[in-house]
């Protein structure tokens, strides 16, 4: 299961120097913690950390190049020469180009702006340099968000005539190019390295304009949080700034993509805006977001804005589905290594990154996706904390055509011919150079649940604002068992439970309500949110993951049974069956390797015949992604096995019942039936009748979403497993129907219980 780390361990030293500043600053001392885990360890740093503000800006001055930058278009402007801005295809270049654009107006210079395509590559390149001195023939050359890796094409540019200026934000190539390069990774008096591309053009703004640059520090915000820069330093000081001139005078420019009603944070520019921004570059119009972010005609910001949210539908279409073909892919082909490799002809290189990603989250190992290009491979590679892909790749150089970029993606093109051999290194590669601890999933906690201090400690979080990367809502675990839990409303797949006191929300949480319903010990991982209603404030948490230890040793409680009970009423799927014995499963379980495997038992009881090494045991549903081999404890009806190469029943009990095993090869171990669970149900005659008479005058009290749920949703004095035994025997004897959670009774129905052939098993067991 998914490991759970605090974001860092203190020592007895650093626990004594938070009570030390929570005492010295009057905050929690888990806020205190939180701070001293991101690295603001002095009260001046919380400080000033706790109140971004523009007061902490930077000098421009400070960063190499600025002022000789300041020179040269200040020479540019008095003379009249013609100026280019060049800069990128996402967010944060359209961004960039939009502020050094208006910031040269506003200095004096009416510019010409460029935003090549998608299709032409990155950064500078021939075709679109020569295009641009046919159309304007410019005397000065200012790139943004781009340059820093062009040195051939800035001797090309200089060689047509034109004065250079780069401004950049990314990693510094062996060879700068030959000219004013302005890049917060040059070493120089400028204390903070990681600027976008559109903060290192807000800087020259400022270098030109002074505090009337300050005027773009929306666009600056936008293309912060869409670049995945840290939102620490100077970029939390730009992005809260940039917040509150969204918040009180959104531009007309991206207004569009906002709610009227509510608070824009940093997480409304990462979903609701930058998304907009990046899709007209995915798909191949980026001259439209730097149309839309430069224009002041209303009704072509509108209509450009309908044009980006269209293309934001099309580009969700389409990863949709290129996601859905390389689960499919996934499936047919199995997991059995470390590294996911996939290609197909129909795939959109635009769009492979942003699904390699998702891939990689959800399965929790480096992904390449690849699309054929002409005789050539070109793919994306994602990549997990704590895993370097790019030096994997590079230990693969000999087979690969052409890659580029840093530890956790990298673009790679190769030919078909070694795609196969890429993937068998690079899974060499991991097996030698990381643990299987690399690759399990794990959930970073800031703290634990504290009601003394809920209410405080939430003010003082509203505080950490803005969030993003490099700071990370802080999210927090409690200790819970056996939990009562609704959904939002009929048919929602949403709960809402109450847990010591705090009500939670739990987002798509229904296929979790087994484990969260069940008597097993677990662990919530959520966040704090702070809700006003009719003017008051209340303390809400939002679940985002529910965590238990895998073990052998948990009290699971009735519901494994009543999971099976669920089960035995399902018909057996169409599956190539092959039955062991005992000595033949354990011989599986000894010799399954690390991938591929899953072990089921429906019965606990089942799991004490078997050495079952150091597997890790679920309950209900398979942990996501992983495809470890795992031993699987009563799945649900729904359980999706499907990327398993190989299933192995420890218990015959219910035995291909789940609709994901068709087709598959699956092994039964018919020594154990897995029935012992079923003791303690009583069928005789007197008691089911008992049971039919209660069920019947609670009728319109049940509900859920499932037969489980409803056998759980009303106290009639059984347990639950009696309840469903008898509703799953009164409706194979048609006394009643269950649609979902629902009961309801059907009148003038004569029969015997002996009809029920679920109610002849467990007399035949018993």
């Amino acid at each position: 299961m998914k490991k759970i780390k605090r974001e860092a361990d203190f020592s007895a030293e650093q626990l004594n120097t938070i009570s030390a500043l929570a005492s010295s600053t009057g905050l929690c001392r888990q806020t205190v913690a939180i701070l001293l885990a991101r690295g603001i360890d002095t009260p001046e740093k919380m400080s000033a950390f706790l109140h971004p503000s523009k007061k902490h800006f930077l000098s421009p001055f400070l960063m190499s190049g600025m002022s000789a930058a300041k020179e040269l278009i200040t020479l540019a402007r008095d003379e009249g020469w013609e100026v280019v801005v060049y800069g990128d295809y996402d967010a944060d270049g359209v961004s960039a180009s939009t502020i050094m654009v208006r910031s040269l107006h506003d200095f004096g210079i009416d510019a010409h702006v460029f935003v090549p395509e998608r299709r032409n590559g990155y950064g500078l390149n021939i075709p679109s340099i020569d295009l641009i001195f046919e159309e304007y023939c410019p005397q000065l050359f200012i790139t943004v968000d781009c340059g820093i890796s062009n040195a051939a094409e800035v001797e090309y540019i200089k060689e047509q005539g034109a004065e250079v200026i780069v401004t950049d934000h990314h990693e510094l190539p062996a060879v700068l190019p030959d000219c004013i390069c302005i890049n917060p990774k040059i070493k120089d008096d400028y204390p903070y390295d990681n600027l976008c591309g559109a903060g290192v053009a807000f800087k020259v703004g400022c270098a030109l304009n002074g505090r009337n640059a300050y005027d773009y520090l929306d666009y600056a915000a936008i293309a912060t949080v869409a670049d995945s820069v840290p939102l620490t330093g100077e970029n939390r000081d730009i992005v809260a700034e940039g917040l509150k001139l969204i918040n009180a005078h959104p531009r007309k420019n991206y207004a569009e993509f906002l709610s009227r009603s509510e608070r824009v944070t940093a997480q409304t520019l990462a979903f609701s805006v930058a998304p907009k921004v990046n899709a007209a570059g995915r798909m191949g119009d980026a001259g439209a977001a730097l149309t839309l972010f430069l224009s002041e005609d209303q009704e072509e910001i509108y209509q450009y804005s309908v044009k980006l949210a269209s293309y934001n539908l099309e580009r969700q279409k389409y990863c949709d589905e290129l996601y859905a073909s390389a689960k499919s892919k996934i499936k047919e082909k199995g997991i059995s290594g470390r590294v996911i490799v996939l290609w197909d002809e129909s795939w959109n290189t635009g769009f492979v990154g942003i699904v390699a990603a998702r891939l990689c989250e959800e399965y929790c190992r480096p992904t390449l996706l690849f699309v054929k290009n002409g005789d050539m491979l070109k793919g994306s590679a994602r990549c997990i904390e704590g895993v370097n892909i790019f030096e994997a790749l590079k230990s693969c150089e000999d087979i690969i055509s052409e890659f580029g970029g840093h530890s956790q993606a990298a673009g790679v093109n190769i030919t078909e011919e070694n795609l196969g051999l890429l993937e068998e290194r690079l899974n060499k590669y991991m097996y030698d150079n990381y643990t299987a601890e690399a690759f399990a999933p794990t959930a970073y906690v800031s703290g634990r649940f504290d009601p003394s201090e809920v209410r405080k400690l939430v003010g003082e979080l509203e505080m950490l604002e803005p969030y993003g990367v490099g700071n990370k809502r802080p999210v927090f675990v409690m200790d819970a068992g056996a939990l009562p839990v609704r959904p939002l409303k009929a048919g929602s797949a949403h709960l809402t439970l109450r847990v010591k006191g705090l009500e939670m929300m739990y987002f798509s949480g229904l296929r979790q309500a087994p484990l969260l319903t069940s008597a097993i010990p677990k662990k919530l991982i959520f966040e704090y949110n702070l809700s006003v209603f009719r003017g008051r404030e209340y303390v809400k948490g939002f679940v985002r993951d529910v965590v238990y230890d895998g073990s052998l040793n948990l009290p699971v409680g009735e519901y494994p049974a009543m999971v099976a009970l669920n089960a035995l009423t399902n018909p057996p799927v169409n599956c190539a069956r092959r039955e062991i014995r005992h000595a033949t499963a354990q011989h599986f379980i000894d010799s399954c390797g690390e991938y591929g495997t899953v072990f089921i038992a429906y019965d606990r009881a089942t799991l004490n015949e078997f050495r079952l090494r150091n597997l890790e045991v679920n309950v209900f549903y398979p942990a996501e992604g992983k495809l470890s081999c795992i031993v699987l404890l009563a799945p649900c009806d729904d359980c999706d096995l499907s990327g398993y190469e190989r299933v192995v029943y420890l218990d015959s009990v219910c035995a291909v019942r789940l609709k994901s095993l068709e087709g598959k090869q699956v092994a039964v171990c018919t020594e154990h039936s897995g029935t012992e669970q079923f003791a303690s149900l009583v069928s005789d005659r007197d008691t089911m009748l008992t049971v039919f008479r209660a069920i019947s005058a609670n009728c319109g009290r049940f509900c859920g979403e499932t037969a489980i749920d409803s056998a759980l949703s009303v106290e009639l004095g059984f347990s639950g497993s009696q309840t469903l035994f008898a509703m799953k025997v009164f409706e194979q004897l048609g006394l009643l129907s269950i649609s979902g959670g629902r009961v309801s009774l059907t009148r003038g129905v004569k029969t015997q219980l002996g009809n029920s052939q679920l109610y002849n098993f467990i007399c035949s067991i018993k």
